[in-house]
């Protein structure tokens, strides 16, 4: 069921929410928090679809701030979807104009689920800093997605320098199984310190920073991050220990090659992650993921290889002599740096 409700207020959506579930009862009532979705007019919909799709594991209420212009006159049009075209959940869009199509407290107020958690979601253009923005100061987590920004290595690093607990990012999100899959292989490893890490990945992908970070924090050792501009996401993860090396290689989206010393090459199920996987996960826990903090927050001192080879991961079981256009590291500072093909030194 969807209900319209052009030029209203918050007060009127929800006396009309009171309203439908005296009529039907068609609003779910045990719902465990309620998640505020700050995006624009235009691109919600794929939000929402998420979203119902992670509150049939976890009920809540969807409230979404779309903003549908800010140089139109003080407007505010809502819609409330219940029933099957709100998943386990009920959505609540607010499509704001003029004053109204910025994200304010003052919107969601009203509407806000008593005694229950907050998850502030900006699946576009995340603000400069989510902790201090009107919604993010009163969520208990914030979420944002650097892989979705203009500049994906410049929203990471804007995460690094703002961040605060509570904060998160579906780039670090998206590394759950590629983590889960080096955790299990260094545990049937040797006993033997791994050496030297190499990380491959696509230029534009936070995500691959984010595996380098933790890698290095993790093992304390050297990371070498290669970059492909022909490809998306993160590619493959050499681990180099005395014994052997450990490769983890994904040459397409679902299925990665693992090869271990002494052992026959295994194909693992590793597929990308959908966006309704990730939010998923994300809405699981309501305390501060303290890894990603110290992972993220580890950007700016994280002392990576800087004479790296521009060779890439080779794949297993095939000889390739490949050359990488750019491999990267990053700096004191936090900055990407690298050397080019032709061995000059680039920063991003």
């Amino acid at each position: 069921m969807i209900v319209d409700l052009p030029d209203t207020t918050t007060s009127n959506v929800s006396k009309k929410l009171m309203a439908l579930r005296e009529q039907g009862g068609v609003i779910a009532l045990s719902r465990v928090l309620t998640l505020v979705v700050v995006t624009k007019s235009g691109l919600e919909e794929e939000a929402i679809e998420a979203a119902n799709e992670a509150s049939r594991e976890h009920p809540c209420r969807i409230i979404v701030l779309a903003n549908a212009g800010a140089d139109a006159p003080d407007r505010l049009d809502a819609q409330i979807r219940v029933g099957g075209d709100a998943g386990a959940s009920e959505v609540i869009v607010l499509r704001g104009y003029g004053q109204l199509a910025h994200e304010s407290e003052s919107l969601v107020a009203a509407l806000l689920l008593p005694d229950a958690p907050i998850v502030a979601w900006w699946p576009h253009a995340a603000p400069k800093n989510a902790s201090e923005t009107s919604v993010g100061r009163i969520a208990h987590r914030r979420i944002t997605d650097s892989a979705n920004e203009p500049d994906p290595q410049a929203a990471l690093d804007n995460i690094r320098r703002t961040y605060k607990a509570g904060d998160t990012d579906l780039a670090w999100t998206r590394l759950t199984n590629w983590r889960i899959q080096l955790a299990t292989a260094l545990d049937q490893a040797s006993c033997s310190p791994v050496t030297a890490v190499t990380v491959e990945g696509a230029s534009d992908s936070p995500s691959t920073v984010l595996l380098a970070a933790w890698l290095n924090r993790t093992l304390d050792a050297p990371v070498t991050v290669v970059t492909d501009t022909a490809g998306t996401g993160i590619r493959g993860v050499r681990l180099s220990l005395a014994s052997g090396d450990i490769r983890l290689f994904r040459p397409a989206f679902t299925v990665a090659e693992l090869t271990q010393p002494g052992q026959p090459l295994q194909r693992i199920s590793l597929p990308r992650r959908t966006l309704q996987d990730c939010l998923a996960e994300e809405l699981r826990r309501l305390d501060p993921d303290e890894v990603f903090g110290e992972t993220v927050r580890s950007l700016g001192t994280s002392r990576l290889e800087t004479r790296m080879p521009l060779t890439g991961i080779e794949e297993p079981g095939r000889n390739r002599d490949r050359v990488s256009p750019i491999a990267v590291a990053l700096s004191d500072d936090g900055a990407l740096v690298g050397f080019e093909s032709s061995g000059h030194l680039v920063r991003r």
